[in-house]
């Protein structure tokens, strides 16, 4: 294994190259250094707000493109670093911010900040970003969406907005009418744990009913786990679940994008 010391010190001339995601993930210096290689791009809302989104792009290209979405927590390093980690997979990937740069410290400030969403300016955000990455040079032109806990509604709720190829769903809201879902694009596929006492199995299984109405694919993975149970940084991760829910996001990811 990989000191850390020696890893840092050859970041310059290769950026944490053969470091598992989750080691990354786990340490702020190591996810702050897989961040840093994004490349922040900027626009502006209708009402002349500002938005950002930071950009990965892979070694080859055109690419797929993702869109990730940010936790409760707000647009952090993990979240970057995982976005640095699809570019490194070949895939054309964006961090887009819904949060306007806040990033909170404590689960009081986290649930203070996601309540104070716009969700007019969050979807416009959303879908400006999705039409944007389309549109992107290093594009081949398919897109999918994917986001964790608040960003997991918000991957739906994107997908809605600016309809996508994929679209995947980690613990997220999935509480939508059967009108708005019949908008999706492309199929979807959900990851969810037997213990999350907010995203349950009730609301998944009426996710589940109401996708039928609607007549779209969806793909549903449990797991023996809780809610965040794919962040390393918090209690509740599991190791074993978060490889599985990666390698299946990827596969689906590669089958409906490339």
């Amino acid at each position: 294994m990989l000191a850390r010391r020696d890893i840092l010190k050859g970041m310059a001339s290769a950026p944490l190259a053969g470091v598992p995601l989750a080691a990354v993930l786990a340490d702020p210096g190591l996810a702050r250094a897989a961040a840093a290689g994004l490349k922040q791009q900027t626009a502006k809302l209708a009402s002349g707000a500002p938005i950002d989104a930071w950009l990965a792009v892979p070694a080859k290209t055109p690419a797929p493109a993702i869109v990730t979405i940010h936790e409760w927590w707000g647009l952090n390093d993990q979240i970057k670093a995982v976005t640095a980690e699809y570019a490194k997979q070949g895939f054309l990937a964006l961090s887009i911010d819904l949060m306007g740069g806040s990033v909170a410290k404590t689960p009081e400030a986290a649930k203070a900040q996601m309540a104070a969403v716009d969700p007019a300016a969050a979807t416009e955000t959303a879908a400006h970003w999705v039409k944007w990455l389309r549109a992107h040079a290093a594009s081949n032109g398919k897109v999918g969406t994917v986001g964790w806990c608040f960003g997991g509604g918000w991957s739906l709720n994107a997908s809605i907005a600016a309809p996508v190829d994929a679209t995947v769903i980690y613990y997220g809201n999935v509480a939508r009418p059967a009108a708005d879902l019949k908008k999706l694009k492309g199929p979807v596929m959900g990851h969810f744990a037997t213990e999350d006492k907010w995203i349950n199995r009730e609301m998944v299984d009426g996710f589940k009913s109401t996708m039928q109405v609607a007549d779209k694919p969806l793909t549903t993975h449990w797991y023996e786990a809780n809610h965040g149970f794919a962040n390393p940084t918090g209690a509740r991760y599991d190791e074993g679940d978060t490889q599985l829910a990666w390698s299946r996001t990827l596969g689906f990811f590669t089958q409906y994008l490339a």
